[in-house]
């Protein structure tokens, strides 16, 4: 992700009278030892005729010595120069092992060789504390050299104030300690001289510094520059055995990095000015000019587009609304993105666990500021999750409520307790509330039951412990049974853990139509009243109501098996609303206190006896955890009962001051209100956002959400260890549905959903371009025609049937018939139908109501590491399903075989297809761009690099690569499936190459390259093992790496350049931790190609036939295929029939 930029420096110099012009030296051309790529250079100088000789100075250092024959009324010097802003990584060096710490001495020879650079200037008084106080406080301990050179320059930076000082010459150390303030170059030679005095040879270094503006803000410290600029600057290298000049800058505190640019290196400033000579006597004004411009920017994750073309996007998703709107289509689209911490990147809990307290934590931090941004008035749910095999507790599942129309769900946001009260809160509080809760709702305080922890199985366990063993005084961390036991110990077995209240919404009447329901009065609205609940007492063999043993809330271990068995002709049907009714609008009306109490006045009390059919089976709970009451709200079938038993439990709290926090059952799912929910998945967050009806509101809520994950520390992207960027793991499942589930456009018109499937078939860019690290049949979100080619023949069956029964772009009546047909085909190799590309498990599933809610989930996205990205992403999928509402796509599913794994893994042509879908989209009158894809590009496919060789250019991209899954292996806790992920590809493009006389090989082997229909350019994948796993395929096979790539000429015999690639980095460095940011992971990155090292000598290439299953990719791991005779003949017209139909 380059950005490469010109710098133009102008220096003027105006004389009052013609003059003479002696020789001058001029120090404005990049050093030799300049780590940034300078990709071009240009010196001009004025007046003309001047004659300039280029040398180097006694440092090594470029010079420009100029003679002018003529006299001259100005001299104007102007640099420009072209570089490649390319991330280096300031730490990417080796320190030889007797300098690894501080102190250490050069050898004899070496210190001779640095004499210049460890002359010391004369002690002063000031300069002579500085070092004694700087050397007791750091130094009076051993220390790593690094840590020494970090801390040292970092002390220069915050002693020394930073000015603009234009006198001439360099401050002695004496007088910026004195001042305490001073020039760059001030602060780099008084930087100098300490390091000299500390034993350290040092230099004085001058040059350009290249400030760019960040993409984006800064979440800790400053930002940066606030526009691109350029400055001439001084800095200090230091010279270290093992890893040789190493910059520093105590300006900023940094170490020098890509936007240092070197143009002199020397012993004393003096020798390092820039311009060095003399004119006649005259008068002169001085006058200089410096300016940086972005040349070319490659598209990157962190600003993907340009404000022109973020402003024709959002053009494009406008009319695409507008066709919807039109078009009376209902879309709404929702998704689950996933966000990882950006402090704790190598945590178990952001790479394969899904349960930690810091992840939650982040994840309350994150419900808060997304509650404040998108409903105020909400209610926050604290419930739970899914419960995993091998997983010691369930998972949370945080949820946030809010109503539609506008009206609070729960008024008071102090009364949701979000942290522990201060003090805590008791048991005796929730006492006090439940009584209070029980008298408001009309019910008889009798019905309320104190629940215990269950004393027997505590006893029962106790016997069972070893007989030296404390439980209060274990390591509580090494098990959660021991933990909770120690916990119960210590609250006191005869304790009341929390109060039960049975309860349960009376059956509601028949729902009205809309017509009968404009005649019922206001007046006469469902109110919050007596009637509405009913409790009964819970009859129990044992004395007291003892809970079922574990960690979970108190409601969720209710013995609910000892409650006396209803018979079957006896029990209550409770079906709830069908997703499919049509529903009123909420009642808005709030009940006073004093309606309240005229309404309680007529309290329900309890019976001496009751039938088994009249015991309530389900309970409102209270307990007091971590010092805070929470309420378990026990299940509604309907959204009023639920809203009216919320709006008691708040008024009691109100009433008695006493914060709360909700979990429980969640409101049931109805149209009338919004939700989002943060849960955790192993190595992420991830947050099932509300859906959006509009553009608008699908940008809003888009870019609301990645910037409050940002601000709550959590991050859309990561890197592996050897700097590949990567998506969060955890994807960005996308879902299309509508309002209601009778709204939703697939079960409407399932001929949209039949038109999407094909869509996607015929172009595998769609599954691969924003896909994850995984793909393949056994992946999680595998395509329909991956390794199971017969589901394309019972596809097209199932195509047929729904052309009969379901006639396209026509209305059905008939919405459960697109589950039964695509259900057992939309699926992954063990049937699973949750793991598929497109995932019908919330469309109309026989299952139940919770599976009829009329979405459409795409579960091949990986999550996109911007929010314009993420809506890119989404704008694809409305004007997909805008074109296909208003015409049918009429494409049959294509038999790709084995080429879909070897032809659309490799980037070319993958950006090829997508050219195809955008020439498509433009044809149906929707104007995307196919630089809209570039980002997604370069983050699915990074450069490795780029060389050229005699004006051939030979371009490594990364590739992809299905992982292979294993056999099942014994594990702790059953047994278990890995993959192999050790086997890598890349792409080999080539272009200006003469077939007849040239070869691309790969560590000998020839690349089977095939033409792109350019001119001169080819293209071919390269497998290869990368590393060795100690569970793989083929163990007998070694790594591969390095990879080295020669340029062979055949009329010659021999390779005429090349390049080499390293899967880890050249020098052995291995990293311990993950890259921080970015920059460090594509600094990883570029250290691990070189753009050198082809093979010498003479080559002798071994011809190799290409493999018929997968012609366009060399696998390293397969002996050469057999070259047959008249192969040649036959690739050659391969070739030119594939060149001349592209063409």
């Amino acid at each position: 992700m380059t950005i490469r930029v010109a710098l133009n420096h102008q220096t003027s110099y105006q004389f009052d009278r013609t003059v003479k012009l002696w020789p001058h030296e001029i120090r404005l051309r990049p050093a030799a030892h300049c780590r940034t790529p300078i990709l071009s250079y240009s010196l001009n100088i004025q007046p003309d005729p001047h004659f300039i000789n280029w040398q180097q100075d006694p440092f090594g250092n470029w010079v420009a010595r100029v003679v002018f024959p003529d006299s001259a009324k100005s001299l104007e010097i102007t640099v420009d120069l072209v570089a490649d802003m390319t991330v280096i990584n300031p730490f990417d060096f080796f320190m030889a092992e007797e300098a690894e710490n501080f102190p250490f001495s050069y050898s004899k020879d070496l210190k001779r060789e640095l004499a210049p650079y460890l002359e010391t200037e004369p002690m002063t008084p000031l300069f002579a504390q500085w070092l004694a106080r700087t050397k007791s406080e750091l130094l009076a301990q051993k220390m790593r050299t690094i840590d020494m050179l970090v801390t040292v320059n970092q002390r220069v930076q915050r002693d020394i104030a930073y000015i603009v000082r234009m006198e001439h010459g360099v401050q002695t150390p004496e007088q910026t300690l004195e001042l305490a303030r001073g020039s760059c170059r001030d602060s780099a030679w008084l930087l100098v001289q300490a390091l000299r005095h500390f034993g350290l040879a040092a230099r004085f270094a001058s040059g350009y510094l290249i400030q760019l503006v960040a993409d984006v803000k800064a979440l800790d410290g400053p930002s940066g520059t606030t526009v691109d600029f350029t400055d001439l600057h001084a800095w200090t290298e230091v010279y270290i055995p093992g890893a040789g000049w190493i910059g520093l800058d105590p300006t900023s505190g940094l170490l020098a990095g890509e936007g240092h640019i070197p143009l002199a290196c020397t012993a004393m400033p003096a020798s390092a000015a820039p311009v060095i000579g003399a004119t006649g006597k005259c008068e002169a004004h001085f006058d200089f000019s410096m300016e940086v411009t972005r040349i070319h920017e490659d598209p990157r994750v962190t600003r993907p587009y340009t404000d022109a073309q973020w402003q024709a996007i959002q053009n494009v998703g406008f009319q695409v609304d507008d066709e919807l709107k039109t078009q009376d289509v209902r879309l709404t689209m929702g998704g689950e993105p996933t966000f990882i911490s950006i402090d704790n990147m190598d945590g178990e809990e952001w790479n394969y666990t899904a349960l930690s307290a810091e992840k939650s934590a982040l994840s309350r931090a994150l419900l808060l500021r997304l509650q404040d941004a998108f409903a105020p008035g909400a209610m926050l749910h604290f419930g739970q999750g899914k419960w995993y095999p091998g997983e010691p507790l369930p998972r949370w599942a945080l949820g946030c409520y809010w109503r539609k129309d506008g009206l609070p769900l729960w008024g008071e946001k102090k009364m949701l307790a979000l942290e522990p009260a201060r003090p805590p809160h008791c048991v005796t509080d929730a006492q006090r509330f439940i009584y209070h809760l029980a008298l408001l709702l009309g019910l008889d305080t009798e019905f309320v039951i104190p629940a215990y922890e269950d004393v027997m199985h505590i006893v029962d366990q106790e016997q069972r412990w070893p007989e030296n063993f404390d439980p209060l005084s274990a390591d509580l961390k090494q098990a959660d049974e021991r933990r909770r036991m120690a916990s119960i110990l210590e609250k006191g077995l005869g304790e009341i853990a929390g109060y039960v209240l049975p309860i349960k919404a009376l059956p509601r009447p028949l729902e009205k139509s809309a017509k009968e329901a404009k005649k019922v009065p206001k007046g006469n609205a469902r109110r919050l009243a007596s009637a509405d609940f009913l409790s009964s007492p819970w009859p129990l063999r044992r004395e007291h109501l003892y809970l079922i043993p574990g960690d979970s809330p108190l409601g969720l271990r209710l013995p609910l098996a000892s409650l006396p068995v209803v018979a079957e002709k006896d029990k209550e049907a409770a079906f709830g609303r069908d997703p499919f009714d049509a529903v009123d609008a909420l009642d808005g009306d709030q009940v006073s206190a004093e309606e309240n109490s005229q309404s309680k006045k007529n309290i329900k009390v309890s019976k001496t006896e009751y039938a088994a059919h009249e015991i309530v089976h389900t309970a409102l709970c209270l307990e007091v955890r971590d010092g805070i009451i929470h309420v378990f709200l026990p299940p509604m079938d309907f959204l009023e009962d639920f809203i009216d038993l919320l709006a008691a439990v708040e008024k009691t709290a109100v009433t008695l001051s006493l914060p709360v926090r909700i979990e429980g059952y969640p409101p049931p799912s109805d149209p009338r209100i919004k939700v989002f929910k943060i849960t955790p998945d192993p190595g992420v967050i991830e947050v099932n956002i509300q859906p959006a009806a509009s553009w608008p509101e699908l940008v809003e809520n888009t870019q609301t959400l990645y910037e409050a994950a940002r601000l709550t520390r959590l991050g859309t992207d990561k890197f592996m260890l050897d700097g590949r960027h990567t998506g969060t793991g955890g994807g960005n499942h996308v879902t299309l549905g509508g309002a209601t589930p009778a709204d939703s456009p697939c079960l409407r018109r399932p001929d949209i959903l039949m038109s999407l499937i094909t869509y996607w078939q015929n172009h595998p860019a769609l599954s691969y371009l924003f896909s994850g690290m995984f793909i393949g049949p056994t992946s999680q979100a595998p395509r329909v025609d991956e390794a199971r080619h017969e589901s394309l023949y019972e596809l097209e069956i199932a195509f047929q049937q729904m052309a009969e029964r379901l006639k396209p772009g026509e209305e059905t009546l008939q919405p459960w018939l697109v589950d039964r047909l695509l259900r057992n085909l939309l699926i992954d190799l063990s049937g699973n139908t949750h793991r598929a590309e497109f995932c019908i498990d919330k469309l109309y599933s026989p299952d139940g109501s919770a599976g009829r809610l009329g979405l459409l989930e795409f579960r091949g996205f990986e999550m996109p590491p911007h929010a314009q990205m993420s809506l890119v992403q989404m704008l694809l999928l409305r004007a997909l399903v805008a074109r296909f509402w208003k015409t049918p796509y009429q494409g049959r599913l294509t038999r790709w075989g084995t080429e879909l794994h070897d032809r659309f893994m490799l980037p070319h042509y993958v950006a090829q297809d997508m050219r195809d879908v955008v020439l498509d989209l433009q044809k149906a009158g929707y104007p995307f761009a196919f630089e809209w894809f570039a980002p997604f590009l370069e983050f699915r496919f990074p450069r490795f690099g780029t060389v050229v060789q005699h004006n051939v250019e030979v371009e490594l991209r990364q590739a992809i690569e299905p992982w292979h899954v294993l056999g099942e292996e014994v594990s702790a806790g059953g047994t278990a499936r890995y993959v192999d992920s050790s086997l890598e590809r890349l792409q080999v493009k080539v272009r200006q190459m003469n077939d007849t006389r040239h070869i691309v090989t790969c560590n000998g082997r020839a690349v089977p390259l095939s033409p792109t229909g350019v001119r001169g350019e080819y293209v071919a994948g390269v497998r290869y093992r990368a590393w060795a796993p100690p569970s793989g395929l083929h163990p007998t096979i070694g790594v591969h790496t390095p990879l080295v790539f020669d340029l062979v000429d055949t009329w010659n015999g021999r390779s005429i350049g090349g390049c080499t690639y390293h899967v880890v980095h050249p020098g052995g460095r291995n990293y311990d931790t993950f890259p921080v940011n970015a920059n460090e992971a594509e600094a990883r990155r570029v250290a691990r190609f070189w753009g050198h090292g082809h093979t010498p000598g003479v080559m002798h290439v071994r011809r190799e036939g290409r493999n018929p299953d997968y012609p366009m990719t060399l696998d390293l791991r397969r002996a050469p295929e057999v070259w047959l005779d008249g192969a040649a003949a036959g690739e050659a017209s391969c070739r030119a029939a594939e060149q001349q139909q592209q063409q």
